[in-house]
This record gives C-alpha cells, sequence and structure tokens, in this order.
C-alpha cells in the first residue's frame, strides 16, 4: 500500500490539509500537558518506523496547536522541516481550549485491558512491541503487581525460627537461631 504523501521522507498515512513548515506548527504557550524526554524519544522512533498517523492540528483561530504538541517535539528531534497540518475552526477560545485540554485527557480515562495487551504481543509475528510504547518487563509486573514479592508461604524473620547457614566458600553448615542485634 502507498501512503497519501511524504514529508521529509517519512510516510504520511493520515489525513492533512497540508504537508507544511514545521514552523506553522505554533506550541500553544498555555497548554498544560507536558512531554516527557522519554516519551518524545518514543514517539519520534514510532513516526520515523510507522510514518504519520496523526496529523498537527492548528486552530484557525488562534495559530496554535490544538493537538500535536508532542508530535511536533519528536518531528524537532526527528530533524525534519515538513509535517502533516490539519486546520481546524473553532466557535470561541473556550471551545479551542475545551477541545486541546480535552485531547489528552480523554486518552489518559482509557483503561488498557493488559491481559489483552500481552496477548497480541505475543501472538502477532512480525510486532514490535517497542513501537506499541509497552516494555515486556513492565507489562508482566503490571499483569502481576505481586510478582517482587516473596510467597504467601514465606515465613517472616523471628528470633525463634531455626536458621540454616553454609558457608560459600568452603560448605561447611550450620544451624542455630539468629543473635539479637545489641
Amino acid at each position: 500500500m502507498k501512503p497519501k504523501a511524504l514529508a521529509d521522507g517519512i510516510a504520511v498515512w493520515c489525513s492533512h490539509d497540508e504537508i507544511g513548515p514545521l514552523e506553522k506548527a505554533i506550541e500553544n504557550p498555555r497548554n498544560p500537558n507536558k512531554h516527557p524526554e522519554a516519551q518524545i524519544k518514543l514517539l519520534a522512533n514510532i513516526i520515523k518506523v510507522q510514518g504519520w498517523r496523526n496529523p498537527i492540528t492548528i486552530s484557525k483561530l488562534s495559530g496554535f496547536i490544538t493537538k500535536g504538541a508532542g508530535r511536533r517535539k519528536a518531528a524537532e528531534l526527528l530533524g525534519v522541516s515538513q509535517v502533516p497540518l490539519d486546520y481546524q475552526d473553532y466557535e470561541n477560545e473556550a471551545a479551542e481550549y475545551a477541545d486541546l485540554i480535552a485531547d489528552n485527557r480523554i486518552a489518559e480515562l482509557a483503561e488498557p485491558d493488559l491481559d489483552l495487551v500481552k496477548d497480541i504481543l505475543e501472538s502477532i509475528e512480525g510486532l514490535d512491541a517497542e513501537l506499541t510504547g509497552y516494555d515486556f518487563d513492565q507489562l508482566e509486573e503490571d499483569l502481576d503487581p505481586h510478582i517482587n514479592e516473596p510467597p504467601a508461604d514465606f515465613k517472616e524473620f523471628d528470633e525463634n525460627i531455626d536458621i540454616q547457614y553454609c558457608c560459600p566458600k568452603c560448605g561447611y553448615g550450620w544451624s542455630g537461631k539468629p543473635k539479637p542485634n545489641e
């Protein structure tokens, strides 16, 4: 399948109004959504490998980005000068800010089915987990938050419990009760 366009050599799969200069995508100075460096690096890699799947959305009212500030930062990191741009009409400033804030907030409210995510990552051949934003080790820990805890039948420390000792160098073993700390 052929992409809709190319922007600085990166495939553009999403709908857009134009492939335009990155300078047209001006960040809103009042955007409350902050993007950590690790997120931007991950997003830049996803865009580089998968292409543009979402444009940077700009308000016709203010000229500022309403959706895609992270994508803009990723484009900067990639060193590209052309990006897919989409222009939106807003009735007023309140509607524009509501859209800007809701864009990230709605995604935050989603609750992923981690068992299904794991199943997909394990079952789809050729699926690069890094391009999904998931890390297998973190996913395992998220699925089983008790993974790093001792087993339920693990005995707590008690000075009345006999302890078995073994010298790691010579193998000499002995048992006894631990001495209380003085």
